[in-house]
């Protein structure tokens, strides 16, 4: 029955606008046979242009979220707050305005230029950045760290529907991993760069900027990591973007569209948001918390703890993504429509053993190297999960089911990962010094339920990418 509902759904879904979209489309394929092999090349290595300036665009967004993770211990020092109130700016705050701000950002995805709003989104959070190093207390850190959610909610809605249509599909996993790399780097960089301005600025006494005054070393971090930003957002409005690939852009798709489609694949969309979501939750407890577990356990430097840390995160992700799509794409080139899907359990499988050992290890040196496959195993679900995401989606609503899984994901990867850790270590453990049994707890309790999601998906997942896949043929 279930298979049915979907299957019906799904054709009323492909008749909005059907004719209007065959007309297009023999229209293009016409065109197609008419471009010249050189043309074609040059489109080519534009696409994948495209895809580098994301993946920056998307590092960058990581180096202004992330390097609030290394300076927590000195912002608990200056403001007096506790680990909950750090983890609203880190999670719970901040995710929120992320989450409520990619809804409508979303809609004008579909029916608006990407490159425009991605540049905007870029400018707002850089600018947002240098704020959080120019705020004077906790709620002024707090309402900046919210500008940096709503710029940074334009990246994802806006970068995956361009990347969908500027790359073959064939090689959407390899793009979508190239695209999460920037992530990585950009979170490595929060740590590394963020380390050695640190150890800088503390030699120096702070900085002294014109206009700014004199700011600590924390605060001067802020304003160096965050004003370089513009110049991106200035490189990205000059781009231009793809032609949509089968969307009429005046319009999108309706309300009554999107819920159609929402109820008849709910089962598949809840499993598999909540298989990536539930993954995200523990990577993004890690990210945000092991640098103070280096501090308060192992007596490491802010610079120390960011310098090791960093040296993990960088190379882990820039190989884990690679690998990911490959595995994704290998997988499914081979016939196995759930290959992506496949990939992301097998992540979060591989991750648990190495991520809870190594949080329990006892010694940084120990610690450090199990938590190097952990953060490997952690990409190759991430990386899989946006692309596992498109291949069930119609053309006509990758914007808006895009922004609704950066709802989830963000709701409870980013919003409860930093959080519920903070939560455990303040109000079960009382004790600061046991951070790490509360990130052990989180994530254990986060992967576990990452794998059962994702087995549950298979079934109706594979259901949903029959239901596309007969639209498709029917055109």
């Amino acid at each position: 029955m279930t298979g049915a509902r979907t299957g019906v759904a799904a054709d009323v879904i492909g008749n909005i606008g059907f004719a209007d979209e065959k007309r297009r489309h023999d229209r293009m394929s016409k065109a197609d046979l008419a471009v010249p092999p050189a043309r074609e090349r040059a489109g080519q290595i534009y696409s994948w242009y495209l895809v580098a300036v994301l993946a920056t665009a998307y590092a960058f967004s990581f180096l202004d979220r992330y390097v609030l993770s290394l300076l927590v211990e000195p912002i608990k020092r200056d403001f007096g707050l506790s680990d909950v109130n750090v983890s609203l700016l880190q999670g719970f705050a901040f995710s929120i305005f992320l989450v409520v701000s990619g809804l409508p950002i979303g809609r004008l995805v579909d029916r608006s230029r990407r490159m425009t709003i991605i540049a905007l989104g870029v400018a707002c959070w850089s600018l947002m950045t240098v704020g959080c190093g120019l705020a004077s207390g906790f709620l002024g850190l707090l309402l900046c760290r919210i500008g940096v959610a709503i710029g940074e909610a334009t990246l994802l809605p806006a970068g995956f529907s361009v990347i969908i249509d500027a790359v073959p599909r064939k090689r959407l996993g390899l793009a979508f991993g190239l695209f999460t790399m920037g992530a990585y780097i950009g979170a490595g960089l929060a740590f590394l760069l963020g380390a050695a301005l640190i150890a800088r600025l503390a030699a120096y006494g702070g900085l002294s900027l014109p206009l700014m005054g004199d700011l600590k070393p924390w605060q001067g971090v802020f304003v160096l990591i965050g004003a370089p930003g513009l110049l991106l957002a200035f490189w990205a409005a000059t781009l231009r973007e793809p032609v949509r690939r089968h969307a009429d852009v005046s319009t999108g798709a309706s309300l009554s569209d999107v819920m159609v489609f929402f109820r008849s694949n709910a089962r598949t969309l809840t499993c598999l948001l909540l298989c990536g979501a539930f993954g995200a939750m523990s990577a993004q407890a890690m990210t945000a918390w092991v640098p103070s577990l280096l501090i308060r356990t192992y007596g490491f430097t802010t610079a120390q703890a960011g310098t090791a840390f960093g040296a993990i995160v960088i190379p882990c992700g820039i190989l884990g993504v690679i690998a990911g799509g490959l595995i994704g794409d290998a997988l499914t080139n081979r016939g196995l429509r759930d290959g992506r899907l496949r990939a992301m359990i097998g992540g979060s499988l591989l991750a648990l053993p190495f991520a809870v050992v190594g949080l329990l290890a006892g010694d940084a040196r120990l610690t450090l190297a199990l938590l190097t496959p952990a953060i490997f195993f952690y990409t190759l679900l991430i990386s899989n999960s946006p692309a596992a995401l498109q291949e069930m989606l119609p053309s006509r609503l990758q914007g808006v089911t895009t922004a609704v899984a950066v709802l989830v994901s963000n709701l409870i990867g980013l919003g409860l990962g930093p959080t519920s850790v903070a939560f455990v270590t303040d109000f079960v453990l009382r004790d600061e010094a046991k951070l790490r049994y509360s990130l052990a707890i989180v994530s254990a309790t986060a992967l576990t339920l990452s794998v059962i999601f994702g087995l549950l998906a298979r079934r109706p997942y594979l259901a949903s990418r029959a239901s596309l896949d007969n639209l498709t043929s029917a055109r």
